[in-house]
């Protein structure tokens, strides 16, 4: 990629998903906030822009890549997956993380009281969450696939309630970012989801799934900031 580090931390990802991995390892975020470049963000985090373009240009460059090339995805295709993967994801993992918190916090919230506000924000997470991908399931990616099929059969289809493509999208971005907010919180709060010396399996297991369920969201919000939403609005100018 020419001119790589004026390129956006979202445009590394959709081309090679592996690029994420290394952002992931300078804290750099990829998914709320990919519509940054390297090098606002190296600034802003005091990064060496250099050392890291080297490390974007060796994966890049490599042909060893198992991951599945999403932008490639026609946008039916990328609907069907993210719900077939991360909306069930998210609704199969949350109820059990929830457990396995609330009874973290009868155990160990007396030794350790962060536990009551790491229970609270992943509350707040799920709750939202769920009203979110309501939405994306009743009202954007219907429409989405609306265009696609306007657009095959040559047929015209009427202007939605929200009158653009923009309007949902900008509301489900502020969402992902809010939603990344949150597990920065988390994150800070869990010490990088590593548990105490004293922490049980229970205790351990909580943590990795939280890890996990944060990994799971990052991806899941890049398919939808950096390719899916980018799809819709392009589709929108030809129906």
């Amino acid at each position: 990629m020419n001119k790589i580090k004026n390129a956006t931390i979202g445009e590394y990802v959709a081309k090679d998903f592996r690029t994420a991995a290394l952002f992931s390892k300078y804290k750099i975020d990829f998914c709320c906030k990919g519509n940054k470049t390297l090098d606002e963000v190296c600034q802003v985090k005091g990064l060496d822009s250099n050392q890291i373009e080297d490390e974007i240009n060796m994966i890049l460059n490599s042909n060893s890549s198992s991951e599945i090339e999403f932008k490639s995805f026609s946008p039916n295709l990328l609907i069907d997956y993210i719900i077939e993967t991360h909306h069930k994801y998210i609704l199969s993992k949350t109820p059990v993380i929830l457990t396995y918190l609330d009874k973290l916090c009868k155990v160990h919230g007396e030794r350790h009281p962060e536990l009551f506000e790491i229970n609270n924000l992943f509350k707040v997470s799920a709750t939202n969450l769920f009203q979110h991908l309501q939405k994306e399931e009743e009202i954007l990616f219907p429409f989405i696939k609306l265009m696609i099929s306007a657009l095959k059969n040559n047929e015209s289809i009427q202007k939605p309630n929200f009158e653009t493509v923009d309007n949902p999208i900008e509301m489900l971005k502020d969402e992902h970012e809010a939603e990344g907010n949150l597990f920065v919180k988390i994150s800070e709060l869990t010490n990088g989801y590593n548990p105490p010396a004293d922490a049980c399996e229970t205790y351990k297991v909580a943590f990795a799934m939280l890890k996990e369920f944060e990994q799971d969201l990052h991806k899941h919000i890049h398919l939808e900031n950096n390719i899916l939403f980018k799809k819709a609005k392009e589709l929108e100018k030809i129906v």
